[in-house]
């Protein structure tokens, strides 16, 4: 995510706005930005969708109290209907220049 900081084209593709003000707001951005791609990762894994079905800006990670969420927007929400998903739960850490993420689905038995 470092070469990527000065690329606003990049980053607009990629991060919703208030991510990309949350990360630039800190004192090493691209720690932030890194944890906010593993969290759109680690969602497509958790779900078995991959990236290419859930779209890079069909979520956001927000940030409240300092407690990272995921902000689903409603391409995604069609999914986590079919798939009975009714919460996410998200995990970030970071360690020097490695960000991990995980995400927890909870739901119901999907409609078959």
């Amino acid at each position: 995510m470092r070469r990527f900081i000065g690329k606003e084209a990049f980053l607009a593709r990629v991060f919703s706005e208030e991510e990309r003000d949350y990360a630039l707001a800190r004192s090493d951005p691209a720690r932030h930005l890194a944890g906010a791609f593993a969290a759109r990762e680690a969602l497509a894994k958790a779900g078995g969708w991959g990236l290419a079905k859930i779209g890079l800006k069909s979520l956001s990670v927000r940030h409240v109290d300092g407690r990272p969420f995921l902000s689903v927007g409603p391409d995604l929400r069609l999914l986590f209907d079919e798939a009975g998903v009714e919460r996410a739960h998200l995990s970030l850490s970071h360690d020097g220049d490695y960000a991990v993420a995980v995400v927890l689905l909870e739901g119901r038995e999907p409609a078959r």
